[in-house]
C-alpha cells in the first residue's frame, strides 16, 4: 500500500514538472522578440554601393538619419543629401529589417540582409522608389563601418 502511494505521489510530482517546464517556455509577448532583434541595430553604419556612400545614424528621439555622398566623395564632406526622422521597421523573426526614409515623394530603404537564400548576397541594400511605388534604384552595399 505504502509502494503504490509512493509512486502515485512520485508520478504527480514529475507530472507537475513537466507542466511547469512546458508554461515557461511560452513567451509572454511579441515585444521580447522584437527588442531582442532591435539590439542587432547598430548606432551608426556606413555602407557603400557602387554608386553611393551611406551613414545612418540612430537619433537621441529613437528616429534615424539617412546621409549620403557621392561614392568617390570622403565621408567627412558634405553630404548631398540629408534625411531625418527615418524609421527602423522589423522584417521578420530572423532579425532582417529595414530603414525607411520619405523625401520629396520618394522612399528611400536601406535593407540589412541577415538572411538569405545565397551566401554572397551583400549584407545590405538600397532602394529608392517613386511617389508611384515604382523602383528606380536597387544597389547592393558593403560594411564599411559599424
Amino acid at each position: 500500500m505504502i509502494r503504490i502511494f509512493l509512486s502515485g505521489a512520485l508520478c504527480i510530482a514529475q507530472f507537475s514538472f513537466v507542466s511547469a517546464k512546458e508554461i515557461s517556455d511560452i513567451p509572454l509577448t511579441s515585444d521580447v522578440v522584437c527588442y531582442s532583434a532591435s539590439q542587432k541595430v547598430p548606432k551608426t553604419v556606413i555602407i557603400k554601393t557602387k554608386k553611393f556612400k551611406i551613414r545612418i545614424d540612430r537619433q537621441p528621439n529613437g528616429k534615424y538619419l539617412y546621409q549620403s555622398w557621392n561614392a568617390k566623395s570622403k565621408i567627412t564632406a558634405k553630404p548631398s543629401m540629408i534625411i531625418s526622422d527615418g524609421e527602423l521597421v522589423p522584417d521578420g523573426t530572423g532579425g532582417n529589417y529595414y530603414f525607411t526614409f520619405s523625401n520629396q515623394g520618394y522612399t528611400y530603404q536601406v535593407w540589412r540582409n541577415y538572411l538569405t537564400d545565397s551566401a554572397s548576397k551583400a549584407p545590405y541594400t538600397l532602394t529608392v522608389s517613386d511617389e508611384n511605388g515604382q523602383e528606380i534604384v536597387r544597389e547592393d552595399g558593403q560594411v564599411v563601418k559599424y
